[in-house]
């Protein structure tokens, strides 16, 4: 017997330390954490340096820039609610500035490619504003 469920998307955890991070991509940009004292870039989000332990970081403007290192194709969604989006590429991007993030591809399977050159694509997946990233389109002179 199965029963109808009204399941919404889940969306992103909005922490006082992630908020300037989630505010950015609404704006359509890409920000990151820099510290102050050894200048690393940083993400995810935190209050001190992975790299120093300094407790002063400044939030800056990121490229938006990066390379594909890994992917999935995901057929079974790890939610309810994204199920009906399956089959979805999720990977992970290292961006032009240092860290790396897990992220949704919107690019065709057969597209893809190691260290493929890409670039932020924000989509709204119901409410939220999740920052996504397509394959960089090649520069024209």
């Amino acid at each position: 017997m199965s029963q109808l469920q009204n399941i919404s998307l889940p969306g992103p955890t909005i922490t006082p330390v992630s908020k300037p991070f989630w505010d950015s991509i609404k704006e359509g940009i890409l920000s990151l954490q820099q510290c102050d004292e050894c200048r690393e870039w940083i993400f995810y989000p935190r209050n001190h340096c992975p790299h120093c332990f300094h407790d002063s970081l400044t939030w800056k403007q990121a490229s938006g820039n990066g390379k594909l290192k890994t992917w999935s194709v995901i057929h079974r969604a790890g939610h309810p609610a994204w199920q009906e989006y399956t089959p979805y590429i999720v990977g992970v991007v290292q961006l032009a500035e240092g860290p790396s993030l897990l992220t949704h591809l919107p690019i065709k399977e057969a597209d893809l490619v190691y260290n493929m050159e890409v670039t932020l694509d924000i989509h709204s997946v119901g409410p939220h504003p999740l920052p996504f990233f397509k394959k960089k389109e090649e520069e024209h002179q």
